[in-house]
């Protein structure tokens, strides 16, 4: 973009405004003590076209709409149409929850995503034993057909979008709200959303995995093939590193894991004998929003330039689609305080002016409650009205890839994506994802980058305002949102009212005819779809993989 001979130039005039400009401001006021990134990336005090001196436009960043992606999917990003605005809710019945999305719609809202309570996560009935106290705390009770059937009540399926939070029993979850679509007269190819069927995020951080990685890759690449037969306009998994980030990894850990385990993904739908075209452009991707806004907004724009690279170079593909790093994000729950929540408004604002700086598709902002409680009505109404007054006021949407040509993001993406293809490297050295997951590599790199995140707030040396700054007394937050423990009695006995109901001959029949095919190599989707219809529940689907695959506990792993 310069030349040498400008680049020349502009080294010496900074070192002459460093050492004469610069030096006598500090002299007499040093600079403060954090000169990083939130993820620890170090940064100058000023940042000039020769820290980018290597920038190509055309081959480093182009234009929206066309191979890199640095600057957005869309030609014309939210010039055309916002992002979709998807908050994520679910709590106590499915009766409940159905009021909370109809409020949600009601308000604007543009799109569904479901958040199922962790017994249905996974894979148990609200009335096994390990369900007792979790019932409808952190999502919704979902157990059978019937309630899909609630948790959709007045909700046209081929209107709205849906997304749905859930791994390692996501076939059943997905079979279950097909065929609400198809008793709604819906057609499958008039469905949209996406389903996260992220397992092998489940086993680096998060937990709510079920069966070993092999035969849980086998679920996974079964709803991908399925849906690209029969629902072609399903996102078929949301490769999600938004729960890596919240373990504690670095803006740079986040995006290389994720695209790690999406090329895991990749890989196993090849190995189908799936045509990369076909299936790569139903990817999608998940992603946390912290609130060092630039680091953020240069982390989103590395991630589509390197997985564009990675389908283009490594998969060979020729749809442009298929390159396209299409992401769903969400703010920052780590982040959230308790201590002095209103705070916590204004860190949502942050993540999502980042969120919509770096050129997100679809947004759930988090309310300012979350660190005491589910959110309330009130707080989930502000988190809403956030993305709302960023896309309507902020004018930060009217024209595509605002800080593109900043010396400082351009520096800092490619930063970041040098880390990713590092990180890449060094995965494909060890023999792939699957195996530096069982090597605890990933794990341990996370580990290490939260325990140093965790230690700079804990000396002070990272300001978190109200935590350990700004420090002040305050009363009880009351009005909190609490699930009655009664949701768990209540589903206990519903579920016993629903097994004595249905047909037993042709439930029996189902679960019978699953257990076969799921011995064989044969797409389990259909069968599921007929288990389901015929009545049996989250927990007796995945007892029979249980029985068959046996459940997954992974090595203890020390840093």
């Amino acid at each position: 973009m310069f030349s040498e001979k400008d680049l020349e130039k502009i080294k010496a005039g900074k070192k002459k405004w460093s050492e004469v400009t610069l030096a006598k401001t500090l002299s007499k006021a040093p600079e403060k003590k954090v000169k990083t990134t939130w993820s620890g990336i170090p940064v100058e005090t000023l940042y000039t076209p020769a820290e980018i001196a290597g920038l190509d436009y055309e081959s480093k960043l182009g234009y929206p709409g066309e191979y890199p992606y640095t600057r957005g999917v869309q030609p014309n990003m939210f010039r055309g149409r916002f992002w979709t605005m998807r908050q994520y809710a679910g709590f106590g019945s499915a009766k409940e929850t159905n009021a909370r999305y109809r409020y949600l719609l009601g308000q604007g809202q543009t799109g569904l995503s479901v958040a199922f309570h962790l017994p249905t996560q996974a894979g148990y009935d609200s009335d096994h034993p390990l369900s007792m106290g979790e019932v409808g705390k952190v999502g919704a009770a979902i157990d059978h057909i019937g309630d899909m059937r609630i948790l959709f009540d007045q909700i046209p399926l081929d209107k709205v979008t849906t997304s749905m939070t859930v791994n390692a029993a996501a076939t059943v979850l997905l079979a279950m709200y097909l065929s609400v679509a198809s008793e709604q007269g819906a057609s499958w190819d008039k469905v949209g959303g996406t389903i996260q069927n992220d397992v092998l995020k489940e086993i680096i951080c998060r937990g709510q995995y079920i069966y070993p990685p092999k035969p849980t890759m086998r679920l996974t690449v079964d709803l991908i093939e399925f849906c690209q037969k029969n629902v072609p306009t399903w996102n078929t998994i949301s490769i999600s590193g938004y729960h890596i980030r919240e373990s504690g990894s670095t803006a740079a850990q986040e995006i290389a894991f994720t695209i790690a385990d999406g090329i895991a993904y990749a890989e196993a739908c090849a190995a189908r004998g799936i045509p990369v075209d076909s299936f790569a452009p139903r990817l999608s991707f998940f992603f946390n929003a912290f609130t060092d806004v630039l680091e953020e907004v240069a982390k989103f724009r590395a991630a589509r330039r390197v997985w564009a690279k990675i389908m283009k170079d490594r998969f060979k593909a020729k749809d442009p689609r298929s390159m396209m790093l299409r992401y769903h994000v969400q703010t920052g729950g780590v982040t959230l305080t308790a201590q002095q929540p209103l705070n916590n408004i204004v860190r949502v604002a942050l993540q999502t002016l980042a969120t919509v700086l770096g050129g997100n598709q679809s947004l759930h902002t988090n309310s300012y409650d979350e660190a005491l409680c589910l959110p309330t009505q009130g707080a989930v109404t502000v988190a809403l009205r956030t993305q709302q007054i960023v896309a309507e006021e902020s004018g930060a949407c009217v024209t595509v890839d605002p800080l593109a040509g900043s010396y400082y993001v351009e520096y800092l993406t490619d930063k970041i994506e040098a880390e990713v293809e590092d990180y890449i490297k060094k995965i494909d050295a060890m023999g792939g994802t699957l195996t530096a997951i069982e090597q605890g590599y990933i794990q341990k790199e996370i580990q290490n980058s939260a325990y140093l995140f965790q230690k700079s707030i804990d000396s002070g040396e990272r300001a978190y305002v109200g935590v350990n700054k700004y420090i002040m007394e305050e009363p009880p937050v009351t009005d909190l949102l609490r699930v009655d423990m009664k949701v768990g009695e209540e589903k206990a006995a519903e579920l016993k009212q629903w097994r004595a109901k249905r047909d037993k001959a042709a439930w029996q029949k189902a679960l019978d005819k699953l257990r076969e095919v799921s011995k064989t190599d044969a797409n389990v989707m259909p069968t599921v779809i007929e288990a389901v219809k015929a009545g049996a529940t989250v927990g007796e689907v995945c007892d029979v993989w249980r029985e068959i695959f046996g459940q997954y506990r992974p090595k203890e792993f020390i840093s």
